[in-house]
């Protein structure tokens, strides 16, 4: 007999206390949820994941025709990366998450999507911290320092304005975007999640590094509220 609830992980971890747990809705028929907490920030749940789809969708449909690399910034459950992997221009996925155990989730099979990410050849994971990353010359890519990409698609924080860490702030700033757009190749997307609504002096911001840039609202159900909840997919583009 399943349980209603299990933790299937927990680790101390320098961002802070990580768990992934399971559990069973009653109000939604039992339905099985997979959640991930960092401390006391929720961070995912497998009953939401349309913006994460929404995300790859808008960022790679903005690109055009051809064979694409990309970059997913934030593993979490996987939504993000299976969404992108399910575009057929996709040539490579390179998936970079700071905590090693959520790497370790997916290779495990602890996550409904861990197999299927493991298992798909274009797929692999980098352990590493994605804003430093971005704000290196080295990149996202540690076999080959210097290497631009299609597109990078981000979905770590909650908004730019509510970061997981204060030393991410920086990224969402003029001088950090720049940083990214120097890992893009022309015509390359630049894509973001989230939870706010769309924030006009970010925009601004977002803007004044790629004039070609725009703020989605996307709407999705939500059964534990009973009625829709919004996100926000940012979507720029570098000049081709």
């Amino acid at each position: 007999m399943p349980r209603d609830f299990e933790e299937l992980d927990y680790r101390q971890t320098p961002f802070g206390d990580l768990v992934l747990r399971r559990r069973r809705v009653a109000a939604l028929e039992g339905l099985e949820v997979y959640e991930v907490k960092l401390g006391d920030d929720f961070l995912m749940s497998s009953l939401f994941h349309a913006v994460e789809d929404a995300l790859a969708d808008l960022g790679l449909n903005a690109l055009e025709p051809g064979e694409w690399d990309v970059v997913v910034g934030g593993l979490g459950l996987g939504y993000t990366a299976a969404a992108a992997l399910a575009h057929p221009g996709v040539r490579s996925l390179a998936v970079v998450e700071a905590p090693q155990p959520v790497i370790e989730w997916h290779r495990r099979g602890l996550v409904p999507l861990g197999a299927r990410l493991s298992g798909d050849p274009r797929c692999r994971f980098v352990h590493g911290d994605f804003f430093g990353l971005a704000e290196s010359e080295e990149g996202f890519d540690p076999d080959r320092p210097g290497r631009r990409f299609d597109a990078v698609l981000l979905d770590i924080d909650h908004s730019p304005r509510n970061v997981l860490a204060d030393s991410n702030a920086g990224f969402y700033e003029e001088r950090g975007l720049r940083a990214l757009a120097a890992h893009l190749l022309p015509g390359g997307v630049f894509a973001l999640w989230s939870d706010d609504p769309p924030d006009e002096p970010f925009l601004g911001t977002l803007r004044r590094v790629f004039p070609e840039s725009a703020a989605h609202v996307v709407r999705f159900p939500n059964p534990l509220l009973g009625r829709d909840s919004a996100s926000t997919v940012y979507v720029a583009r570098t000049p081709r």
